[in-house]
């Protein structure tokens, strides 16, 4: 999947969230996405957390 296909499904699924889940489902779906994506960006290694906590 490219960036654009992964971002349009993320929008969509923000979309979803919150116009049936209101303002709370929408929150918490935009939040679980940040996390998600901080996590596979560490796991692919496209972040590294420990370099930046020694500075």
């Amino acid at each position: 999947m490219n960036t654009a296909t992964v971002g349009l499904a993320a929008g969509m699924a923000l979309g979803f969230a919150g116009y049936f889940g209101g303002f709370w489902a929408f929150l918490l779906v935009a939040v679980l996405g940040a996390a998600g994506l901080v996590l596979g960006l560490v796991l692919q290694g496209d972040v590294d957390l420990f370099s930046r906590r020694q500075r």
